[in-house]
């Protein structure tokens, strides 16, 4: 069934963690070319993304937004002396928001170390691929939910000139799926605030890692349904057999997302619901 009447609505399909390996940079780049990817989101604390930097100025449709990372498996780019409150003894960050929350909500990380580490990360994206490129910024784990991780993430946007924020949703009526909803709610109205912009629908938190074809195609018709004038789809594609992964134990099936991404089926489900593919440059001011 077509949603084509009125005017087109804007789909984001953005792929976390460019950079993570050489394959996963490689997948998200196919998944641009031959797919239905418009966007990725650079980590640049991630082993291969001085390495893979430089594949994409062969892709200048593509939108690439700074993945900031304040935990996970790879260590930051400033030295434990220089962010002494964000990482262990061995300058590591927490591995999880599990870690990373507690400390935050005692008072034990300081947010100057964290914009510190955050401008470190966005001013590695820039000096690859050049400032005017950055179109959004958006969070590891998707700590900036919450709130003074929040602040100042839309206050980096909006000192680099950087238009947009990524605002996590949930689909799930579960405990934490109100609760996710109800940080996005406060994110959404700072967002604002700050005369940032941000898509109105969100899907890829429930479905992380396990976006197949079937998944991805009830995500695109779910988001068609809302009726919202922009959405985004958060995946993360990569190569099956990928061995420089084997450090990530997050269970992702990286390889049916970058599959899913590339069938003629969820070309033909977006165009079916009656979006169009684009970057997050092309959110119209005041979403």
């Amino acid at each position: 069934m077509s949603h084509g009447h009125g005017p087109p609505r804007l789909l984001i399909v953005n792929a976390d963690d460019y950079g993570l390996t050489e394959g996963v940079c490689r997948a998200i780049l196919r998944a641009h070319t031959d797919g239905i990817v418009t966007s990725t989101s650079a980590l640049a604390v991630a082993p291969a993304f001085e390495r893979c930097a430089a594949w994409l100025a062969d892709v200048p449709s593509l939108g690439i937004g700074v993945h900031l990372a304040a935990v996970g498996e790879d260590p930051p780019l400033l030295s434990a002396s220089e962010i002494p409150t964000l990482v262990d003894r061995r300058g590591r960050f927490p591995i999880s928001w599990r870690q990373f929350l507690p400390r935050m909500a005692l008072g034990r990380l300081d947010v100057d170390d964290l914009e510190r580490e955050f401008t470190a990360q966005a001013d590695a994206v820039r000096s690859s691929i050049g400032s005017g490129r950055i179109t959004h910024l958006d969070t590891h784990q998707h700590l900036h939910l919450w709130p003074r991780v929040a602040a100042l993430v839309c206050g980096l946007a909006q000192r680099w000139g950087v238009p947009a924020v990524r605002i996590t949703r949930s689909a799930a009526r579960s405990p934490k799926g109100r609760a996710v909803n109800r940080l996005a709610a406060r994110l959404e109205r700072r967002v604002a605030a700050a005369g940032l912009v941000a898509p109105a629908a969100f899907a890829g938190f429930d479905e992380a890692g396990s976006v197949g074809a079937s998944r991805l195609i009830a995500v695109i018709q779910r988001l068609a349904a809302s009726n919202l004038p922009t959405a985004e789809i958060g995946v993360h594609p990569g190569e099956r057999d990928d061995t420089e992964r084997e450090r990530y134990e997050w269970g992702y099936r990286w390889g049916d997302e970058l599959d899913a991404l590339l069938a003629p089926g969820a070309r033909d489900a977006v165009t079916a619901a009656g979006f169009t593919l684009g970057s997050f440059a092309g959110l119209p001011a005041g979403t």
